[in-house]
């Protein structure tokens, strides 16, 4: 369900860095939003991906960001053995409800260092103007 982001600190303390969305059996990567002067900030943690790996899409106002997990098939022996193996990313998919504060067509997106941070600029907000209006 998205999320709009004056809603999404309380999505984040709710979801939980290991939960696990049951109706489609993936994991709920963790975003952290910051808010400067001219943006929304969104930082989800997705450490082993490549860029081309995310998959970002804006339908009407809503902002999808995903990963599909890829099914690994090989008929070859593995190379390495391992005695243990915690760590692994499964899909996810994250949503959210833009404002009309958002300009939409300026959002971009870097991944680096295991982060993926998304920038939703803020529309420039001009101040009316003062006027004067004579009474008669």
């Amino acid at each position: 369900m998205p999320r709009t982001i004056s809603g999404l600190m309380e999505d984040m303390v709710h979801t939980g860095m290991n939960r696990f969305n049951e109706e489609v059996n993936s994991f709920i990567a963790p975003v952290n939003i910051q808010e400067t002067d001219k943006s929304y900030e969104l930082h989800l943690v997705a450490p082993g991906l490549k860029r081309e790996d995310f998959k970002i899409s804006l339908d009407k106002d809503i902002l999808n960001i995903s990963y599909e997990q890829k099914k690994e098939e090989s008929k070859e022996e593995p190379k390495e053995k391992w005695l243990r193996s915690e760590y692994r990313m499964r899909s996810f998919k994250r949503s959210f409800s833009l404002n009309e504060k958002v300009d939409a067509g300026k959002i971009a997106a870097k991944y680096a260092d295991g982060v993926l941070v998304v920038s939703l600029p803020k529309k420039e907000v001009s101040e009316p103007a003062t006027l004067e209006i004579a009474v008669n």
